[in-house]
């Protein structure tokens, strides 16, 4: 007994010693969560990030490029596709347009000289046509073969601007029509597009002006951002090609979004923020950074699972 004596003080002992550090690890718990409030949503030791998009700036505003960024391919194609079903031209056209998809899609980026050709064609094939049965037929097309190619990661990036109270935009060499046929059914604000002229409501086969491309995107944005009194160092633009690269530079929130070699470079160098969409094996070859989070690998999972399920 006098030995099970001698244990008992040490037992009554070592749980007051239990007591004890669990009270200090439990006030440790307490401290480090206070001080991990302070720096979220940064992590510690850095800066927080200022919440973006900014609810309430009616100063800033969001400008979307469409081709491989908001849509799989070139709506330009696609709308081709959609014109050849209702027999507005022959098969020698169409698999023209066929090949240059394939290249975009392939290579992931636009190719000038299929995209003249592309823009050629179209122009000749809608000669003589009136807008209005056009804008009819592109509701169609676009049920038909873009609908089911939105991308839903950028989709969603569209919509927290949105949701922010500011107005977004489309950007895109694609034809006004069209663009605006696709701004209208995603939500958003409207679209700059490439104007074809017409007079008393037909198309004449021609441009007005050139098509919005490269630079001619920038001039745009520059050119509405004044009409709309917005401030370009406040607002956001997301493209997916290096031709995009003066839109981008435009702005003061830059994104890469399913980049093609030349700007994910670029964007890398200027530590511009980058978002991939794709299916995983062409992910995997560009990398997708950390920083691209839970709603944007959520969006890209989505994107690459109804691709695969049109493959099979």
């Amino acid at each position: 007994m006098a030995a099970l004596g001698w244990l008992v003080p040490r037992r009554r002992s070592a749980t007051a010693r239990s007591v004890l550090a669990g009270e200090a690890a439990a006030e440790a718990a307490r401290k480090t969560s206070r001080e991990v409030d302070a720096l979220a949503p940064g992590e510690a030791g850095k800066p927080a990030e200022p919440e973006f998009p900014v609810h309430g700036d009616t100063r800033a505003a969001a400008f979307f490029d469409l081709d491989n960024t908001i849509m799989q391919g070139a709506a330009l194609f696609h709308f081709g596709r959609g014109l050849y079903k209702r027999k507005f031209f022959h098969k020698r056209e169409l698999f023209r347009f066929a090949w240059q998809q394939a290249w975009f899609r392939l290579a992931g980026s636009e190719n000038a000289e299929h995209m003249q050709d592309a823009r050629d064609s179209a122009l000749s094939i809608v000669k003589g046509h009136r807008v209005s049965e056009l804008m009819e037929i592109g509701e169609e097309i676009y049920d038909e073969y873009m609908a089911g190619r939105i991308w839903p990661g950028t989709r969603a990036l569209a919509q927290a601007h949105l949701d922010a109270g500011q107005k977004v935009w489309l950007v895109t060499a694609a034809p006004v029509e069209t663009a605006t046929i696709i701004a209208r059914r995603l939500g958003l604000t409207g679209a700059l597009g490439t104007v074809a002229e017409s007079v008393d409501g037909v198309y004449t086969g021609r441009l007005v002006g050139e098509p919005l491309h490269g630079p001619a995107k920038a001039e745009a944005v520059r050119a509405l951002a004044a009409a709309e009194d917005l401030d370009l160092s406040r607002c956001a633009a997301y493209s997916d090609s290096a031709n995009d690269i003066p839109m981008l530079s435009l702005v003061g929130h830059p994104y890469a979004i399913n980049p093609d070699s030349r700007l994910r470079a670029h964007a890398r160098e200027r530590g511009w923020r980058l978002r991939d969409y794709r299916t995983g094996r062409k992910a995997a070859k560009v990398g997708i950074p950390a920083a691209a989070g839970v709603g944007a690998v959520a969006g890209g999972a989505a994107a690459a699972m109804a691709i695969q399920r049109r493959r099979r």
